[in-house]
């Protein structure tokens, strides 16, 4: 009589060391975006978030400004927090707006402590100025990571590598969240500016806006590629249904590096029309 054939075994999701936090997180995270920037859709976005645990997501990021997000996760998370290593974000800039936006933060998320909280979006000098000056909002990060409120402290740019460098180089973070795709070289690109500070130290990169919200038309899977084959941990994506996670899923699970003459060919492809598809940045 034969067998019954054996279903496959499902592939892990490679991890990556996240810099100096030396945590390794699964090279594909979930972000807060897509479906967890929501409200009233506890039901989907809980199933959401379990289905990623389930297939090997580690590395979980929401923040303040992200609508029900954080509400989802907390009851997502309910018996599976020591899962993930969980990120937020707080878009004040003043000690007390940021203390304020972390106590939110930890009630919606029912849990007493964030893996990391990061300095959201900061995007020009007056940001950098008031963020690291008297009463500025770092003051909050480094007082509640010495409560044990928070572990690692990171900070994200969108608009101008020039002023998230100048950030790297005026405190230690631990983190830096970036965009990372193939318009990014043609145009301020965060990589080249900030990859060498990162690496001297020990900084752990994520990317974002690994697929140009859907402005260029390339497969998933090459994008994600070219994302992962630069010097990043993670690359952080929002998902609208639990299909597209599993497409996420399976690019993170089959990944294999690009060679170098293949990135440049997807560079110089959209080249052209490059700054066409980076609205995020002004």
């Amino acid at each position: 009589m034969t067998e019954p054939a054996r279903p496959k075994e499902q592939k892990a999701i490679p991890k990556r060391r996240l810099g100096r936090t030396a945590e390794h997180v699964s090279i594909l995270g979930l972000g807060g975006e897509g479906l967890l920037r929501t409200h009233n859709a506890g039901k989907e976005a809980v199933e959401l978030i379990s289905c990623a645990i389930d297939l090997g997501i580690n590395y979980m990021e929401t923040a303040r400004a992200y609508a029900g997000s954080e509400s989802y996760y907390g009851e997502a998370l309910k018996g599976r927090r020591d899962k993930v290593f969980l990120a937020s974000k707080s878009h004040s800039r003043s000690k007390q707006g940021a203390f304020k936006h972390l106590e939110e933060t930890l009630k919606n998320l029912k849990t007493e402590y964030l893996d990391l909280w990061q300095v959201h979006d900061v995007r020009d000098e007056d940001d950098v100025e008031t963020i690291f000056g008297p009463g500025g909002a770092i003051e909050a990060f480094t007082e509640a990571r010495d409560k044990g409120l928070v572990r690692f402290i990171g900070v994200t740019g969108h608009q101008d590598p020039k002023i998230l460098k100048t950030c790297l180089e005026t405190f230690e973070f631990d983190t830096a969240l970036i965009p990372v795709n193939p318009a990014e070289p043609n145009y301020k690109c965060f990589l080249e500016e900030i990859v060498p500070t990162a690496s001297a130290k020990d900084i752990g990169l994520v990317g974002m806006k690994v697929y140009l919200k859907g402005l260029f038309d390339a497969p998933k899977k090459l994008l994600f590629s070219y994302a992962l084959t630069q010097p990043i941990a993670t690359a952080v994506v929002g998902c609208d249904t639990i299909e597209q996670l599993k497409e996420n899923a399976d690019a993170a699970m089959n990944f294999l590096p690009l060679k170098y003459i293949e990135t440049q060919r997807l560079t110089n492809l959209v080249s052209t029309y490059a700054r066409e598809l980076m609205p995020y940045k002004p």
